[in-house]
């Protein structure tokens, strides 16, 4: 959740009130320069413009029209940090996954200019523009896709499983309690780990799902808009089913985030490219 904007600090910082600012200082200097009774007034224009600086902090920060300019400009700025961030990102990936990616932003530009030229011109509806919410979801499942399977595919689950079975013949052959209990408590360590893999494996199918259908869902929208009668079949889609299945995949992956926190944190600093299934495109 973004940060509120602090209005005052914001208003402090807009160049008309610092020119303001730098007038005042400039008409005070030069009445302490000129000598004379000029000279004795030096100070007039520092103590008026200290007013009128109180005056405009009280006032202006404190009006809806003024609030409205510094939230849209935080808008727009969050909006290009996030771009920004995005586009790191996705140079991160692998030639295939930035293809991908790339692939879907093409496919959303073709729809948005589509349907614009068959309707002459009319305004992109809410409902279509939801696809930059969609493309934005694919980036991050795809990242977060990536780097858990990376760590899926250098666990060695093989390894694990007969450590739990050699490990369980040690408990049955212990030859004293101290022991025994250490043995127990390598046991559950590693099925931990059992378990956490198994989560992980079932997180990551409904992830590569999800991915595909939001490709799917690109090419049916892209479809549709080619043989389209009227605008209406383009809104009338399922765009609200696709967007509850996003909300409900994150869900999923935030309830894995405090076992996976510390592997994901792993997976960003390394440099091992890892390739995830992508669904194949027509």
């Amino acid at each position: 959740m973004s940060e509120k904007p602090n209005y005052i600090k914001e208003a402090a910082k807009e160049p008309l009130n610092i020119w303001g600012m730098v007038g005042v200082v400039a008409a005070s200097v030069y009445a302490a320069a000129s000598g004379g009774v000029i000279e004795h007034l030096a100070w007039v224009p520092l103590a008026v413009g200290a007013a009128g600086e109180a005056l405009y902090l009280v006032t202006m920060p404190a009006t809806l029209a003024y609030r409205r300019l510094v939230d849209r400009r935080a808008r727009q700025k969050e909006l290009i940090d996030r771009q920004r961030r995005r586009d790191e990102l996705i140079r991160t990936f692998d030639p295939r996954e930035r293809e991908a990616v790339n692939y879907l932003a093409w496919m959303r530009k073709q729809i948005y200019d589509n349907y614009q030229k068959f309707t002459r011109g009319t305004l992109l509806p809410e409902r279509i523009q939801t696809l930059d919410v969609f493309w934005e979801s694919y980036v991050d499942m795809l990242d977060t896709y990536r780097r858990r399977k990376n760590h899926l595919r250098s666990t060695n689950l093989t390894q694990i499983r007969n450590q739990i079975q050699q490990t369980e013949r040690s408990i049955a052959q212990a030859p004293d309690e101290t022991t025994r209990r250490l043995f127990e408590q390598n046991q559950e360590f590693l099925q931990k780990r059992l378990t956490n893999y198994n989560n992980m494996e079932n997180s990551m199918k409904r992830v590569e799902a999800q991915l595909q259908s939001i490709e799917s869902f690109f090419q049916l929208v892209n479809d549709e808009v080619m043989t389209m009668q009227s605008p209406e079949q383009i809104t009338s889609l399922d765009f609200d089913s696709l967007l509850s299945s996003i909300e409900l995949t994150k869900e999923i992956l935030e309830e894995t985030a405090p076992v996976l926190s510390q592997i994901d944190a792993a997976e960003r600093m390394s440099s091992t490219p890892t390739r995830p299934p992508v669904a194949q495109r027509q």
